[in-house]
């Protein structure tokens, strides 16, 4: 049975469940039966990039994976804002006002650091027990508590000292290939007084945010929007980071489908421990490793305090929690050893 990671560069149009879905049927075809998959992070249909899919064992990371930093591009449309905050639901709101590249470059640092925002109406999120989708959908007032997010960096896609306005549904060139996903260098701000304006004004603007967990970018395009003087949503969004994981990793629907035809699945599928790139690994002896396979306390231990993967050579043995040199198991791996 395969254990580790499938990254998909999910289209838009296709759900996160159904994902899990093509993936396990392209397992079955190739031969592999019933094998357990889960994934690392809703994205909507109408949102496409990065999805970590877990096979195996490495669904056990599948929870940690939900809880990590992502980083995403998107679009926000100004003068129209839609009940969905996207390009999915109906215009609730409207407004000429249009703002400059100088007034986005003075607002974004006030979405930067902790933040409060209010998730969408539309969204998975529970209220009394059922989805405030749900209940949005069948015309009821949907009332969401405001929750505290991090946003750790918001950028102008372009990142070059300019801004540009976006056609609707244009995909940013630099975006347009999986290059490196990492952030743009920030604008040139002027050392004193308020940013100078240019007159020219932004009907869309493309931007790209790492965020915390529970961030809605919808919620962050609309708050954005009315910090400007403007009403907008969302036209594109596109996950172009997850956890450790980028869009380099990644595979298309095509390249997914062609393992149900017999392609190798070595070629597409990351090991387990592609998840764990973000905490340092912490060699065991033979000896060591058989104990923390019986889920044993490892106690005189000389690395810091923090969250380790155990390793026996290659292979992962368990998520550890090591405190005053004592490493208790935090979730262990049923991996063959290399050895067997």
């Amino acid at each position: 049975m395969p254990d580790g990671w499938i990254i998909l560069d999910k289209p838009v149009g296709l759900g996160s469940t159904q994902a899990v879905a093509a993936v396990k049927r392209n397992l079955r075809e190739a031969g592999y039966g019933k094998v357990k998959v889960g994934h690392g992070g809703t994205l909507d249909p109408l949102a496409s990039g990065v999805l970590p899919i877990a096979l195996g064992e490495a669904t056990k990371l599948a929870g940690r994976m939900l809880d990590s930093d992502k980083t995403y591009a998107f679009t926000v449309r100004f003068g129209s804002e839609t009940d969905t905050l996207d390009l999915e639901g109906k215009v609730v709101a409207t407004s000429d006002a249009l703002p400059s590249p100088a007034e986005v470059e003075a607002v974004l640092p006030r979405f930067t650091g902790p933040i409060e925002q209010v998730p969408p109406a539309y969204s998975a999120l529970k209220v009394d027990g059922k989805r405030a989708y749900d209940l949005a959908r069948a015309g009821e007032q949907v009332e969401l508590k405001t929750r505290a997010v991090t946003i750790h960096q918001i950028l102008p896609e372009t990142g070059r000292g300019t801004m540009r306005s976006m056609g609707e549904g244009q995909v940013p060139q630099s975006m347009a290939s999986r290059g490196s996903p990492e952030l743009p260098v920030p604008l040139h701000r002027p050392a004193d007084g308020p940013p100078p304006r240019t007159g020219e004004e932004l009907d869309s603007l493309t931007l790209v945010a790492s965020v915390s967990k529970g961030t809605y970018i919808r919620s962050l395009a609309r708050d954005i929007a009315h910090a400007l003087g403007t009403v907008g949503h969302v036209t594109w969004l596109h996950r172009i980071k997850a956890g450790p994981f980028t869009l380099e990793r990644a595979i298309s629907l095509d390249k997914l489908n062609e393992i149900g035809k017999g392609a190798p699945l070595e070629d597409v599928i990351l090991p387990l421990e592609a998840g764990l790139d973000d905490i340092p690994a912490l060699s065991l002896s033979p000896e060591a490793a058989g104990a923390v396979r019986q889920g044993r306390v490892l106690s005189g231990l000389p690395q810091g305090d923090g969250l380790y993967w155990a390793r026996a050579g290659t292979v992962p043995v368990a998520l550890m929690q090591i405190e005053a040199g004592t490493a208790t198991v935090v979730r262990g791996f049923n991996l063959p050893d290399v050895a067997e």
